[in-house]
């Protein structure tokens, strides 16, 4: 089952924290993945703080299309 993220805040740090549908809520650390034409604009703080969830996607996107997979996100959590 891909996981779906159902609640998000941005932190400080480039950092989220995510609910799951399964209850699983966590922090995320992106720092190191802001990187390529894509993820290279979200080191703006103003940017990065925008993070919501694509309803369709069911995973953080932000207004310049970015956008990271559930799976990963998830990973990322239950690994923190």
């Amino acid at each position: 089952m891909i996981p779906k993220v159902i609640e998000i805040k941005p932190l400080e740090g480039y950092r989220l924290w995510l609910r799951f549908h399964d209850g699983t809520s966590g922090t995320v650390d992106l720092s190191a993945e802001l990187w390529g034409p894509m993820f290279e604009p979200l080191k703006d703080k103003n940017l990065f703080a925008q993070a919501t969830i694509d309803p369709e996607l069911e995973t953080v996107t932000w207004p310049n299309g970015a956008d990271l997979a559930p799976e990963f996100l998830y990973q990322q959590t239950v690994q923190s």
